[in-house]
């Protein structure tokens, strides 16, 4: 059950509108860096999550505050568009180079929403759901959520670089503190974990003794002369998950060449697939 507050989170305040910027904010609501992806993310985790209630509620409570930050750059694009030139002739004869500030803008915030924001990213695509990860298990999703708030932040970032105006730079210094606190948030929900027991690998549920042991901690190289893959610390030493120990070698491949068996006529290939004998082909 969800609640609404009038009020903004934080305030929205544009000294100098910019269509063009309200533009690049897109990408902040509907990017795949956006807030829908993370307001979305963070419901379903939390919605369908069997765990400590604890974890469900950080979950939730951290969705309602993102929905809050959809509004909040929802209201920066609407101010952003104020003045916003509606006719071609406007732009053009206001602007020697043929109109570049409305050349600039999503011609969709003019005629599908009347200088509104959309749903959608800066070049106008809509959000998919496919990158709202909520996988059930609470590691992953705790490390995807970190990944997700670091894309966000980097993103934040760059616009806070792009804008001039006094408020637009207010507004996202509040955004990228927020991203800061929860990458911190995801990943203390790691290290609560932790304190129990070893969450790496993921899903530490599966039975390790079952995985192949010849591949679990070696870095493999795929140069084709067989050389040596770049060394790190990925390939000595103890493992990250403290489970054992990491070593490298080139791949040599381990399976013969693959042979197909001939196509179904139901599936109507050509004649000449139909009188190829199985696994004979041009290598």
């Amino acid at each position: 059950m969800f609640y609404v507050d009038y009020k903004l989170q934080y305030p929205v305040n544009v000294e100098t509108p910019n269509p063009v910027f309200a533009r690049a904010l897109q990408q902040a609501i509907g990017g795949i860096e956006g807030e829908v992806r993370v307001a979305m993310q963070y419901m379903f985790q939390g919605m369908g999550l069997r765990a400590a209630p604890k974890y469900k509620e950080m979950l939730l409570n951290t969705a309602a505050e993102e929905l809050g930050h959809i509004e909040m750059l929802a209201t920066a694009v609407a101010k952003n568009l104020e003045g916003a030139p509606l006719k071609v002739q406007e732009a053009m004869s206001a602007d020697p180079v043929a109109g570049s500030v409305l050349n600039g803008m999503n011609f969709r915030q003019i005629l599908s929403t009347g200088l509104a924001a959309l749903p959608v990213d800066a070049d106008g695509v809509p959000f998919s759901m496919s990158h709202v990860y909520a996988s059930g298990n609470i590691a992953g999703d705790m490390y995807a959520n970190v990944t997700a708030e670091a894309t966000g932040r980097t993103l934040a970032t760059r616009l806070y670089n792009m804008t001039s105006d006094p408020g637009m730079k207010d507004m996202l210094a509040y955004l990228i503190a927020r991203d800061t606190m929860h990458q911190n948030q995801w990943l203390a929900v790691l290290a609560d974990l932790e304190t129990t027991e070893p969450q790496l690998p993921v899903p530490n549920s599966f039975p390790q003794e079952e995985e192949n042991q010849d591949y679990n901690y070696v870095y493999l190289g795929f140069t084709a002369d067989g050389a040596e893959p770049p060394r790190g610390r990925w390939s000595e030493g103890q493992s990250i998950d403290g489970r054992g120990t990491f070593s490298q070698r080139p791949m040599e491949p381990q399976g013969p060449v693959p042979a197909m068996g001939p196509p179904a006529p139901e599936t109507y290939p050509q004649e000449a697939q139909l009188n190829t004998p199985a696994g004979e082909g041009t290598r």
